[in-house]
């Protein structure tokens, strides 16, 4: 399976072991820990195969406890809190060799009428996305060729990426930078017609730049880093039903850091300017080599 777009699919197809019990694969990468997109993807995945289909997820709140080990499965608890007439909540647990690394709350409600609708218009007026270069070819034209490690990982890439301003590589270039960031994404190839496969594959995606936006003024998003990060926790709440396999925008920003984290909140649109998944997040800022009190080394949360 070469297509990465098909191998997220496949990722997110948990194999149920039990009426409330799934497992997910994990998949061997070079990476300290394993990716908290995919994590809260697969998590939600397990919640909405245990509720009645005609009830799409309009939010969810999740914990990222311990670092999850890649090329290890993990197994999804799901405990089933309520079954409302319109309203339907979901609490999952992901455990991995024994120890839980994830905690996800998830609330379905039936689609209805509202009383009024409102929404604020888009923070800017972004390119067309087909406009603007792909990461890897920002890389390229600034390197001369793109490195051996990123372009495995751009061929392992399930979504296309393209930033709004142009990737800045020095310091000079962040000076006085606002934390805020802008990306256009969708998947890159189509991922069928199962809304609840669209929902997780956006839930993944969600995880993959938010941060960013916490990072711009500190340092380059790309080249040599000085800290470790890590997400603490994840909210969504989903307003309008979309394709991830369509543009989105995705407009983020951070209103602040301290203390060694970092909050930032991201608003997704479609290509029309229709408010679709609104996202909060906050992260940890370690710096490299930095220890926990009792001297234990950070490695992470």
């Amino acid at each position: 399976m070469n297509n990465p777009a098909d191998r997220l699919v496949d990722l997110l197809d948990l194999e149920q072991i039990e009426l409330n019990i799934f497992r997910g694969r994990s998949p061997q990468e070079s990476l300290q820990r394993v990716f908290g997109g995919q994590v809260a993807g697969q998590a939600l995945v397990a919640a909405g195969r245990t509720t009645e289909g005609e009830r799409p997820v309009h939010s969810l709140h999740a914990y990222f406890l311990r670092p999850g080990r890649p090329g290890v499965p993990i197994v999804y608890q799901v405990e089933r809190v309520r079954d409302g007439r319109s309203f339907t909540t979901r609490r999952v647990t992901a455990v991995q060799q024994g120890r839980t690394i994830f905690n996800l709350t998830a609330s379905f409600h039936q689609p209805e009428e509202g009383a009024f609708e409102h929404q604020l218009p888009p923070r800017i007026a972004a390119p067309d996305p087909e406009s603007l270069p792909t990461v890897a070819q920002e890389i390229t034209e600034h390197l001369g060729e793109l490195p051996e490690q990123l372009e495995r990982m751009a061929r392992r890439q399930p979504f296309d990426i393209r930033y709004v301003d142009r990737l800045r590589w020095t310091p000079e270039e962040i000076k006085d930078a606002e934390p805020r960031s802008a990306v256009w994404m969708r998947a890159v190839s189509p991922l069928g017609d199962d809304p609840l496969v669209h929902t997780c594959a956006l839930t993944y995606a969600s995880d993959m730049t938010l941060l960013d936006a916490v990072r711009i003024p500190v340092e380059p998003l790309w080249g040599p880093r000085n800290f470790d990060m890590a997400s603490l926790d994840h909210a969504m709440w989903f307003h309008r039903p979309f394709r991830a396999d369509e543009w989105f925008l995705y407009d983020q920003e951070s209103p602040i850091a301290t203390g060694g984290r970092g909050l930032a909140r991201g608003r997704i649109y479609d290509i029309e300017g229709r408010l679709l998944v609104s996202v909060v997040q906050e992260g940890l800022f370690r710096a490299y080599g930095e220890r926990h009190m009792d001297g234990r080394p950070s490695t992470g949360a």
